[in-house]
């Protein structure tokens, strides 16, 4: 069976570009054949900004935006994140879904497809980084950034440039590689999991 592999298309706001990227992206993975691609996009869930009583390590969870989104994160065995940049950092949308979970991101491996202007969102995955090694996952040096990426769009789909195919090949072969090493740290820690909530 493929390992899965989500694409998160990271921001919500009116007017973005993300999904067509997303969907390329996705589509571009499904051809690739080392995954089986799921798209996400985060505003199908309508995160609130957390609301959760209880910290999300405990998984008592409260509320069913909250249960679905943690059931939708924990099937994945590797992540891409379609990002823009917001102020040098990550879409609120985004550091908000991450913050949402924990033991859901653990021991997977994450990439990113962003886009922008002149940076391509490079600056927005730099941090992004550093904060998905406190949930203990492995982002992978390998991306897809897309600099004045909307030059590229035509009646609401990517043009895909030739540097994004290569870059995204050479993105997916890498991430393959981490989820399949890291498969049985996964199957292990959801087989821990398991116990707790049974115990619980």
């Amino acid at each position: 069976m493929a390992l899965k592999l989500h694409t998160i298309i990271a921001s919500t706001r009116p007017g973005r570009v993300g999904p067509a990227i997303a969907q390329w992206f996705n589509d571009f993975a499904a051809d690739h054949g080392k995954f089986d691609p799921v798209l996400v996009d985060l505003a199908d869930f309508n995160l609130p900004v957390f609301d959760e009583p209880e910290h999300p390590r405990l998984r008592n969870y409260h509320h069913a935006h909250t249960r679905a989104w943690s059931e939708s994160v924990a099937e994945a065995d590797a992540f891409v994140f379609v990002t823009p940049e917001y102020n040098f950092g990550p879409t609120p949308a985004l550091l908000n879904a991450l913050n949402y979970l924990v033991a859901e991101w653990q021991y997977t491996p994450a990439g990113f497809v962003s886009y922008g202007g002149v940076s391509g969102g490079l600056r927005a995955v730099q941090v992004t980084k550093q904060i998905l090694t406190t949930f203990k996952m492995m982002p992978i040096q390998e991306g897809v950034p897309m600099p004045m990426v909307f030059q590229h769009l035509e009646n609401g789909k990517l043009n895909p440039q030739e540097i994004y195919k290569t870059s995204a090949a050479a993105m997916l072969d890498e991430l393959h590689v981490w989820a399949e090493a890291l498969q049985n740290v996964r199957a292990k820690h959801k087989a821990s999991l398991q116990r707790q909530a049974e115990a619980a």
